[in-house]
């Protein structure tokens, strides 16, 4: 097994033998932060090619290379579970990012809603935040942040063979059995709103799609980030890969 702690996400194809120039940042977080130098090993993943023992062969203040030795996982990809969310406050959308890859999901949409307060995100830091979490939750995938979009277009376009699970405010009470007997083989979301909640004609547009469920998260109404984590360890138990 592979002794190595530090784990970073790269953009560059890995395999036995291949050589990785690290980005001026990931030197100065590996050599300057760390203080590892040339023969240390670390564990690199790109989210393709699973994750590979490297040792470092050049260390420099602006730069660097390590090469692959072998192969310590596979690439292990989520279910098909894609997390909608409005955007809140900065650090808790922030921590609806994280969770979201460290669970498993396999896409993550922040929606703009009617009672969305954020009218716009930094999708670069967001995404940033969704690599931090699996390279410190030893995942080897890291799922896409996706650009922030109106929910009544997302829902305009929506294909209708992915389920929505609605998790609605209104219905708090007894926590909801999740619907229907599919599973991870089957594409799925979870949506999520916003600290106001979904107005009428929102959740009246839900309500009427075919595809869409609505359930309740248990007999009190959760904040946004609360309720994102409560609605995918349902998920992931009843129908994902926790299984």
């Amino acid at each position: 097994m592979a002794t190595a702690k530090i784990r970073l996400y790269v953009e560059h194809p890995l395999g036995a033998g291949q050589c990785v120039p690290l980005e001026r940042a990931q030197a100065h977080y590996l050599f300057g932060v760390m203080r590892q130098g040339v023969g240390a090993q670390v564990l690199l993943f790109n989210g393709q090619d699973g994750e590979w023992l490297s040792e470092v062969t050049e260390a420099g203040k602006r730069g660097g290379v390590l090469c692959c030795e072998k192969q310590t996982k596979p690439l292990q990809r989520p279910p098909d579970l894609w997390l909608l969310f409005a955007p809140i406050k900065k650090a808790r959308t922030d921590f609806i990012v994280e969770k979201a890859a460290e669970m498993g999901a396999a896409r993550i949409c922040p929606v703009q809603t009617e009672f969305t307060n954020s009218e716009r995100i930094r999708q670069d830091r967001l995404q940033a935040h969704a690599i931090e979490a699996a390279e410190q939750c030893g995942g080897t995938y890291v799922p896409e942040v996706a650009p922030l979009q109106k929910l009544d277009q997302l829902l305009a376009g929506w294909d209708a063979r992915r389920q929505i699970l609605f998790c609605d405010e209104t219905l708090a009470g007894p926590a909801s059995a999740l619907p229907g007997a599919t599973g991870a083989e089957h594409p799925w979301a979870i949506l999520i709103g916003p600290e106001g909640g979904f107005s009428m004609d929102e959740r009246a547009r839900l309500s009427a799609l075919p595809h869409a469920h609505a359930i309740s998260l248990g007999p009190r109404i959760l904040r946004a980030d609360t309720a994102a984590v409560a609605a995918m360890t349902l998920w992931q138990q009843a129908l994902g890969d926790w299984r």
